[in-house]
């Protein structure tokens, strides 16, 4: 599959967004200090991050967020999709063609960044939603509530929203993918 981007809503500086990571290769991984830790046994499969960046400016943005997240760390070769989404934000008036450049000091703060940095881990998509509020807690009700999604560590990903997990795998087939950009935008873009 090829790297993919759908937006909803009006571009602008702040929103959610779900990532679509999918994991080639088995792995145990420790999210930081999650979980005090620990390694976390992940299956070779598909996962979805739910984030949001809600400032105007700066690494609080949307565009500077998900550029940092589609980098790696060690000055390894960025996921694929951050060209597109530099293109995007670029054509959006949202960043400068400045950030371009490979992030070389990127250190791993965000549990999500464990599994970005993964050798076997490739970011596929980013589900941009553009909005002045936070939509990452409604984003998690919704898919937890999605019996193709599972916490498979609950709490992950998820700590200014406790009993939320943002970070799931998704066992799902392709269709249910296809089918999200319709349900993200009949939810929250009536």
């Amino acid at each position: 599959m090829p790297p993919l981007i759908r937006c909803f809503g009006c571009a602008q500086p702040r929103g959610s967004y779900l990532l679509r990571i999918d994991l080639v290769r088995a792995a145990h991984l420790a999210f930081g200090r999650f979980a005090g830790g620990r390694p976390i046994a992940l299956q070779a499969a598909s996962y979805v991050y739910i984030g949001s960046a809600m400032g105007n400016a700066g690494a609080s943005s949307l565009a500077s967020r998900l550029l940092r997240h589609a980098a790696r760390c060690n000055g390894r070769p960025p996921h694929a999709l951050r060209a597109l989404l530099l293109k995007h934000f670029i054509e959006h008036g949202l960043c400068g063609p400045t950030q371009s450049k490979r992030i070389p000091s990127k250190t791993l703060h965000w549990n999500v960044d464990y599994l970005l940095d993964h050798p076997s881990a490739c970011l596929r998509a980013a589900y941009l939603l553009y909005a002045d509020a936070p939509l990452e807690r409604a984003l998690s009700a919704l898919l937890a509530d999605d019996p193709h999604c599972v916490a498979f560590a609950r709490g992950l990903g998820a700590g200014d929203a406790p009993g939320q997990t943002h970070l799931l795998r998704v066992d799902a087939t392709a269709s249910w993918w296809n089918a999200l950009p319709s349900r993200l935008c009949t939810a929250y873009y009536p």
